[in-house]
């Protein structure tokens, strides 16, 4: 099964994106899936063990960098 996995962190800043962004960007493109990174979220679609265990990565990543809030939608594609 494929998922696509579409995530938002905040807070949200004027021009730059925060370091939880950053963070979170990073392990989505470690994860050798396909990313596609846009000003209001982040999207991935693979496989479905790599989806889920990427997102919780992505998670505890952003909320160690300092994330107020993580928005994940998660659906099969």
């Amino acid at each position: 099964m494929t998922l696509r996995l579409e995530f938002t962190i905040e807070p949200f800043r004027d021009a730059l994106p925060g370091p939880y962004v950053i963070a979170a960007r990073q392990v989505a493109e470690e994860s050798g899936l396909e990313v596609e990174f846009g000003p209001f979220g982040t999207s991935l679609d693979g496989p479905d063990e790599e989806i889920i265990s990427t997102m919780a990565r992505i998670a505890a990543r952003a909320m160690s960098e300092g994330a107020s809030s993580i928005s994940l939608r998660l659906d099969r594609v």
